[in-house]
């Protein structure tokens, strides 16, 4: 086990140099988080109206949706599914040409997305269904609905790792992408999760010591008693999480590009090292 966080800490760290390498990839990331935020406030009203609706179950003090809140629900997933997955896909293909050492940018990145803009739909509409399902468990069981959503939560996520540089790289349907990446998966004993978890782990800890020092610059801005003193404060914490942030999320969309190109191609991406994914994926005997 520890060979292999070893492993995923390298792998990771390699992704970090393609980044480096090519710092247009944050700009997918950064797109999908404003279109994210407006989406979400267009949402916020019709929602914030369903929930406040919806009446308290006899005996309990859980609110019973009602068929319009998981309608309007439904369709905020949708939406918010198809803009993560589409600008994932882009960052996805712009990341597998960059580890085959070919130029790319921002602008190949998002046709080659609107290219699969079909697949990526029905993609969204199968993540959402599934997210309602599981939402509907959380609302409906309680205690065990929460424990049975999670544990199918975290199956899915799972088995749906590789969908997007799978959308990325092949001309195919979104049944056929989950297909496609359950099969990958199978050949990496868990190499994937486990550098996808290293890479949370890692960034959950700066993101904890950022806040701490943000916590810090603020209070020390207010000490000064300037306002200027803490318009710089504010502002300095978030632009320095919302970076963070970036770079989290297309560390984990290079390291996704890299596994998926090996285990589909065994084609070693540029900045990685073939070792190093040799001993990443070893088949199932």
């Amino acid at each position: 086990m520890a060979g292999r966080f070893s492993r995923s800490w390298s792998l990771m760290k390699a992704s970090a140099a393609v980044l480096r390498s090519d710092k247009s990839l944050l700009m997918f990331p950064l797109a999908s988080s404003i279109c994210c935020l407006l989406v979400a406030a267009s949402f916020l009203i019709p929602i914030g109206a369903a929930f406040a609706a919806a009446a308290p179950e006899a005996g309990t003090h859980h609110r019973a949706l009602s068929t319009g809140a998981y309608v309007a629900l439904f369709l905020f997933y949708l939406t918010q599914y198809f803009v993560i997955i589409f600008f994932n896909t882009a960052l996805a293909g712009a990341a597998l040409s960059r580890l085959r050492g070919e130029p790319t940018s921002f602008a190949d990145g998002f046709a080659l997305a609107r290219q699969r803009v079909v697949s990526i739909f029905g993609y969204a509409l199968i993540a959402a269904t599934v997210g309602l399902v599981l939402r509907a468990l959380q609302e409906r069981l309680g205690l065990l609905g929460r424990l049975v959503a999670g544990f199918l939560g975290l199956a899915w996520t799972v088995a749906t790792f590789l969908v997007v540089p799978v959308l990325a790289s092949q001309e195919v349907g979104p049944v056929d992408a989950v297909k496609r990446s359950v099969e990958l998966l199978k050949r990496t004993w868990g190499e994937n999760l486990i550098g996808n978890a290293g890479i949370g782990v890692v960034f959950g800890l700066l993101f904890v010591l950022a806040v701490l020092v943000s916590a810090g610059l603020i209070m020390g801005a207010f000490a000064l008693q300037s306002i200027a003193a803490v318009v710089v404060a504010f502002a300095t914490v978030a632009i320095g999480l919302t970076l963070l942030g970036l770079v989290q999320a297309s560390l984990q969309g290079i390291y996704a590009a890299a596994l998926y190109r090996y285990a589909e191609e065994g084609q070693v991406g540029h900045g990685f090292d073939q070792a190093m994914l040799e001993q990443a994926f070893r088949l199932k005997k």
